[in-house]
C-alpha cells in the first residue's frame, strides 16, 4: 500500500503494509475528528446533557416547577397591588431594568431621594405582606 507523509513540506511517497496503511488511515481520521472537537467546544466545555439542559433550547420545566413559578409571580403581584402606582415604577424600573436611582429620577422627572423613598416603600410593603401572608403560617393551623 502507498501512503504520502509530508515531511517539511516535501510529499514522500513510502510503500507499507496494509496494517501500517490501516494505522496511519485511522491515525488521521482521529486528528480529525479532534480538530472538529475542539473547534465545536471552543469555549473548552464539555457537551453534556448539563448544558443542553442548562442553556440549551430544549429545556422545559416540570409542571411543578411551572406552578411554583405561577405562584411566585401571584404572590408578588398581589404584594406590588398595595403599592401606588409611582412606587411600583420606579421599583419595577429598579428591579427588573437594573436602573439607578438617579436613571429612574431622569426618566420620571423626580429627585434620587424621591426614587428611594419609593423604592423602600415598596420593599417595606412588600416584607409586611409576606411577613403576614397566609403562605408562612401554613395551610394546617
Amino acid at each position: 500500500m502507498e501512503v504520502h507523509i509530508k515531511i517539511y513540506g516535501q510529499t514522500i511517497s513510502i510503500e507499507v503494509s496494509t496494517e501500517v496503511g490501516e494505522f496511519l488511515d485511522r491515525a488521521r481520521h482521529k486528528g480529525e475528528n479532534l480538530s472538529h472537537e475542539k473547534r465545536r467546544h471552543w469555549d473548552q466545555r464539555e457537551f453534556d446533557e448539563y448544558i443542553v439542559a442548562r442553556e440549551g433550547r430544549c429545556y422545559f420545566e416540570t409542571p411543578e416547577q411551572w406552578l411554583c413559578r405561577k405562584e411566585t409571580l401571584q404572590e408578588i403581584m398581589d404584594a406590588l397591588e398595595n403599592c401606588t402606582e409611582i412606587q411600583r415604577q420606579r421599583f419595577l424600573l429598579f428591579a427588573l431594568n437594573g436602573l439607578s436611582y438617579t436613571e429612574i429620577g431622569k426618566l420620571c422627572g423626580c429627585s434620587k431621594s424621591a426614587v428611594q423613598s419609593s423604592i423602600e416603600a415598596v420593599r417595606k410593603k412588600c416584607r409586611d405582606y409576606f411577613n403576614n401572608s397566609p403562605c408562612k403560617t401554613g395551610f394546617w393551623g
